[in-house]
């Protein structure tokens, strides 16, 4: 018994998922995107409404 590289199973090939896997990982990233932009469209809107309502406070 020999320790021959040739001997020894390759592992699977990251391309073995193929179109399927790239088209998942490209409908996380457009997830991913649209989640940030909706957050940060919302996290700005609640600054403003800040600044709205601070500047309309009775003094």
């Amino acid at each position: 018994m020999t320790d021959d590289a040739s001997d020894r199973p390759l592992p699977p090939s990251p391309s073995a998922s193929g179109e399927a896997g790239e088209k998942r990982a490209e409908r996380q990233v457009a997830l991913r995107v649209l989640v940030y932009v909706f957050v940060t469209h919302l996290f700005a809107g609640f600054i403003w409404l800040l600044f709205y309502l601070g500047g309309h406070a009775d003094k």
